[in-house]
């Protein structure tokens, strides 16, 4: 490598004492901030819901309020993560927060459910911005050799998040109140605004008049619905087969056609076809779209389970999931860790793939019986797996694309990993009612009667059932979810195999930019050193682009 190179290496690396670093570290905490806001929205009302609808007398609309916050945070990924390569992250990324702190005002104050899911909506739109921004901030100030330690704790903040969720909610609802669970994002928010004001400062894009695709992001965000409805109505508030969801079907699929066209035409695509000729890119994202099929379709239903076949409450149901939690926290830190010391990374994601295949066969095997410390050591087992997947495929993402296209890309593979989660959640769902219906109508006594009937049961009133009638119960549960624990296997087989052809590029030591970009800022005053190495970068460019190291995409040199 050439002296030049070794400067570059110099300059971005700063040592662990520096002010730059110290920066750093302060920005990443204000990111954990808001990642954590938008991670915990997403199930803190898990818990509340029943007494929200119930004060609010809203029930026939109570699956709208989780609804909305999730079609409105899917449709958003790609916006945010396109505009922010366009017109800037900073700017962007405090919008987002004022979107998600307005969302959870309205909240805080809605009167009746109407109101309610308008505030989670708007709480959406926010923080699809949250999530993603966040993610592509981080690839704005620090290497992707440096970046994996970073990575590792954005995916511990989204364990944390699962238990914590509705614990919180839960602790709200019975104590404070309910609102709670809004009021608390105001500071929060206000302290994220704070730190991104102070110490985010991000380089200047290239000064040029953003082209935005309106039309594209329309058929996106038509198409996203579209799937999204299908995935929460379909199998519970409508037949599969009926008008709805096959018109609902008819449009996703239209809308999708349509978009592609469109992208192919766009001058600034939300979503550019380009992204689909990176190989690690498209394996990476496949994989994900399956992990997150595999993620959400057990954890969807794994706490009804708990509440049904060992008799816990739903708190207890919580505290029964924090092993698996526990274990993709530590994971992801561990694992983050090890890629940023020795580069090297395929092997995390094939892994950690085959280790969740593995926990799935283990759960696959769960029976009435089973000691509560074995079924917490599978989930567990299913942690480690997850731990050592989610957050590497997004590193090898963002390491495969110049800084200037990173945003977009990190956003459409959160997309489809969304996306996988809707699908996750409404296949495993759809597969586990059916089976639980046809399970109880074979097995229950003539003339016995289960509580109201199965669309009425709960765990208190199957606790209180005649002991012959609960076992019956009890055991088409259990029969009914665990077989399609087994059928997810083979697609993580699948995403296994899709990984062991991803190309590990070395992780660039360098944060490679166009030449336009004049300083590199990163505590609020300018380092003619770096601008320097600018300088160098540009001159390199043109004389090491046949390198062997060397990969240029639309005239931007990432050296690795």
């Amino acid at each position: 490598m050439s002296q030049t190179a070794t400067r570059q290496e110099t300059a971005d690396a700063p040592s662990a004492g520096s002010p730059q670093k110290k920066t750093i570290l302060l920005l990443f905490a204000g990111l954990m901030v808001t990642m954590l806001l938008a991670s915990l929205d997403q199930t803190i009302f898990s818990t509340a819901l029943p007494t929200i609808v119930g004060e609010l007398n809203g029930v026939d609309h109570m699956l709208w309020v989780t609804t909305a916050y999730i079609l409105a945070s899917t449709i958003m990924l790609p916006v945010y993560g396109k505009l922010g390569d366009l017109i800037g992250r900073k700017g962007l990324f405090i919008i987002a927060i004022g979107l998600f702190m307005a969302g959870s005002v309205i909240g805080g104050l809605a009167g009746d459910m109407t109101w309610l899911i308008v505030g989670r909506a708007v709480q959406g739109l926010g923080g699809g911005g949250l999530m993603i921004l966040s993610q592509a901030i981080i690839a704005d100030v620090v290497p992707a050799r440096e970046r994996g330690r970073y990575m590792g704790i954005m995916g511990g903040v989204f364990a944390l998040s699962s238990v914590a969720g509705p614990l919180l909610g839960g602790w709200f609802t019975e104590s404070i109140g309910w609102r709670w669970a809004f009021w608390m994002n105001i500071p929060l928010g206000i302290l994220a605004i704070a730190s991104a004001v102070a110490f985010l400062r991000l380089p200047k894009n290239a000064q040029r008049k953003p082209r935005i695709d309106v039309a594209g992001m329309g058929l996106l965000a038509i198409a996203s619905t579209c799937l999204v409805l299908v995935t929460t109505w379909g199998g519970t508030t409508y037949d599969w087969n009926s008008p709805v969801i096959l018109s609902l079907i008819v449009g996703t699929v239209v809308a999708g056609i349509a978009f592609v066209f469109v992208e192919r035409a766009a001058a600034e695509p939300i979503m550019p076809l380009a992204l689909f000729r990176d190989r690690n890119f498209n394996l990476t994202t496949i994989a994900g779209l399956i992990i997150g099929i595999a993620m959400f379709g057990a954890l969807a239903y794994l706490p009804t389970y708990l509440q049904m076949v060992t008799g816990a409450n739903a708190t207890e149901a919580g505290f029964l999931m924090i092993p698996m939690m526990a274990a993709l926290l530590i994971t992801s830190i561990v694992s983050g860790q090890l890629v940023s010391k020795t580069g090297r990374y395929k092997w995390l994601p094939v892994t950690g793939t085959v280790i969740v295949a593995g926990a799935l066969v283990l759960l696959s095997t769960m029976t009435p019986t089973l000691p509560i410390w074995v079924l917490c050591s599978f989930l567990a087992i299913m942690g480690v797996g997850l731990g050592m997947s989610m957050q590497i495929l997004v590193l090898i993402v963002q390491n495969s694309f110049p800084v200037s296209q990173v945003g977009t890309a990190t956003a459409s593979n959160n997309y489809f990993r969304q996306i996988g989660a809707s699908l996750g959640s409404a296949i495993v769902g759809s597969l586990f009612a059916t089976r639980l219906t046809q399970l109880l109508t074979e097995r229950m006594p003539a003339g016995a009667q289960a509580g109201g009937g199965s669309n009425s049961l709960t765990p208190a009133i199957v606790k209180g059932l005649p002991t012959p009638i609960r076992d019956v119960i009890v055991g088409s549960y259990n029969d009914a979810l665990t077989p399609v624990f087994l059928y997810m296997v083979p697609l993580l087989l699948v995403a296994a195999v899709l990984l062991l052809f991803v190309v590990e590029k070395p992780l660039a030591t360098t944060i490679e930019r166009d030449a336009v970009v004049t300083s590199i800022e990163t505590d609020g005053s300018t380092h003619p050193v770096l601008d320097a190495v600018a300088a160098d970068q540009t001159e390199a460019a043109s004389d090491t682009a046949p390198a062997s190291l060397d990969d240029e995409r639309d005239g931007t040199l990432i050296r690795s």
